[in-house]
């Protein structure tokens, strides 16, 4: 009996072994076919799941845009196989996880894959001091259950690019159809109405997208993917992607012909016409590029001929992915990136001049998942972009305004934020790391500017408030934020104030800017917000001046 209850343990194990190999083999095939989708289904299956498999599955949801579940794949990869798993696969963990919020570790996994301290907080802070515009968005009506983006401008209407064709074949990557290229108008109510599918000499059963258009519209780039695959680094067989130009003539789109510097071997996208039709910016991982696709730029000659190709170089380029380029009519150079640090994975990212630095948009445009195709008609201070931060691909509109710096504010102690605020205008609040009260490099400026507003005013003393966030005990915050009190007011006696116009004060976790009053369940930038130092003007009695009593004009501090 006993041999036979062997026997059928080995038979079971057996049997186990032989079904978890096949679903693995049916995954492997899949993932290599870009087939994600069902990739994921596959190796969801594997019991026990090894490196391999961990980094395919974690691949799949990642690039599917199946965030929570790519960080939860990411994180057993890592704890069971760190020593031997790819750097590669720690940037997307990091991406993955900016995506759900969790930038506290993400900023570790993107520390150890750069080589550099990276932390989100600092440059979120920061960006919020030098951010040019503030954006507001909506999302466009969408009535389908497409994926939509990349608007480009035509005259009065708009073209997009969209899966809502349901005609064509389905993707495996994301299993919709293929996208088509569709104009249609804008209503003011950000509805797409009079949508028209472009004609069967622009869309295909391929992919087409991207579309841009000369100054009157008789002359269109687009993309389309090649029918033709050829094996790539890894051995699989891929389409790339092509350039095509296309002429209006009669009212149909003719003449279509793919621009000379396009290849089999890797691809050329995202097209973007200069306002003088002179040149062409585009996306591409042809050989040269700095990494997997960089942002070019080609002449377009007065005879209609091409120059060669340019890279824009590392201001713009980065070892990691630059695509989408649009270049406005004030020639500023719009373009999305996951190398520049953001918000995460694609943000969108702005430059001009001789593209030497870029500056992120900010978090009025940028999400923790895919921002990118941003379209703006400038003097209008109006424009388009897509994102996949709510699943899937969508269009948003969006108004841009110029943006004011936060301001330093000196309000009244006993009611706190709510009331009495006495504002002095170009002035930031310094905020704290956490668990920390030492003076950060980029909090001087703002107290450099508290000296100069008490040296021009002598009569004013200060009250340092300083505060915690709500992790930690009652006791140990309160302590902290003393310390951070203190802190503060030193640096201020060591650049020139009397001690005796200022004093110190902590207040814990008592005074929170946000509803974060618990140790849990609150972003980390959330909590951040709570730990900071504010000033108040004190009256020769120790006590909050009174509105009425402010002296202060306001027009000359804003001056100083």
């Amino acid at each position: 009996m006993k041999n036979i209850y062997s026997t059928l343990l080995l038979l079971l194990i057996s049997i186990t072994a032989f079904g978890q190999s096949s679903q693995i083999k049916e995954g492997d095939k899949l993932f290599a076919q870009r087939a994600l989708i069902d990739a994921a289904d596959a190796y969801e299956q594997v019991v026990d799941k090894n490196q391999e498999v961990l980094q395919n599955l974690g691949d799949a949801y990642f690039y599917t845009n199946q965030m929570e579940d790519a960080v939860e794949t990411y994180r057993v990869l890592f704890l069971r196989h760190e020593a031997e798993v790819a750097p590669e696969y720690r940037f997307r963990f990091a991406h993955a996880l900016r995506g759900v919020g969790e930038h506290e570790e993400a900023d570790e996994h993107m520390s150890e894959f750069s080589g550099n301290d990276v932390n989100f907080d600092e440059f979120q802070r920061e960006l919020d001091t030098i951010a040019p515009h503030v954006y507001t968005t909506d999302q466009i009506m969408n009535n389908s259950a497409a994926a939509d983006f990349g608007i480009a401008y035509m005259g009065d209407r708009i073209v997009f690019a969209s899966t809502r064709n349901q005609e064509r074949p389905i993707y495996p990557w994301n299993k919709k159809p293929t996208l088509d290229l569709y104009s249609a108008e804008m209503t003011d109510e950000g509805e797409l109405v009079d949508i028209l599918l472009f004609s069967e000499d622009i869309n295909t059963d391929s992919h087409e997208s991207s579309a841009t258009f000369n100054e009157d519209g008789t002359v269109m780039f687009f993309d389309r993917t090649s029918e033709k695959r050829v094996k790539n680094e890894e051995g699989v067989r891929v389409a790339h992607i092509k350039l095509y130009r296309a002429e209006l003539v009669d009212g149909a789109w003719t003449n279509i012909e793919a621009l000379p510097f396009t290849s089999d071997e890797y691809s050329t996208e995202h097209p973007s016409l200069s306002a003088d039709g002179s040149k062409l910016y585009f996306a591409s991982d042809m050989p040269g590029s700095e990494g997997s696709f960089d942002i070019y730029v080609v002449d377009i000659n007065e005879d209609g001929t091409y120059g060669t190709p340019q890279n824009l170089g590392t201001g713009v380029n980065t070892p990691q992915r630059e695509q989408f380029p649009f270049i406005s009519e004030e020639n500023v150079l719009y373009f999305a990136s996951d190398g520049h640090q953001g918000y995460g994975n694609l943000d969108v990212f702005r430059t001009e001049g001789d593209f030497s630095e870029v500056q992120n948009l900010g978090a009025t445009v940028n999400s923790g998942r895919d921002d990118f195709a941003f379209v703006i008609k400038e003097g209008d201070e109006e424009g388009y972009f897509a994102s996949n931060r709510r699943g899937t691909d969508n269009l948003y509109l969006f108004n841009r305004e110029d943006y004011e710096p936060p301001v330093v504010e000196f309000e009244d102690r006993e009611t706190n934020v709510e009331t009495g605020r006495q504002q002095l205008r170009g002035v930031g609040n310094i905020y704290f790391d956490f668990d920390k009260a030492t003076i950060k490099d980029e909090s001087k400026p703002t107290l450099n500017k508290v000296v100069d507003i008490m040296n021009k005013y002598p009569t004013i003393n200060i009250e340092i408030g300083s505060h915690a966030d709500a992790r930690g005990s009652d006791e140990y915050n309160m302590e902290l934020s003393e310390r951070r009190a203190a802190s503060t007011l030193e640096y201020l006696v060591e650049n020139g104030i009397d001690r005796s116009r200022l004093t110190s004060e902590g207040y814990g976790e008592s005074m929170p800017l946000n509803d974060c009053t618990e140790p849990t369940g609150c972003t980390n930038e959330q909590y951040a917000k709570n730990r900071r130092s504010e000033f108040t003007i004190m009256n020769e009695q120790g006590e909050p001046e009174d509105r009425d009593d402010y002296e202060i004009n306001e027009e000359e501090v804003e001056e100083n």
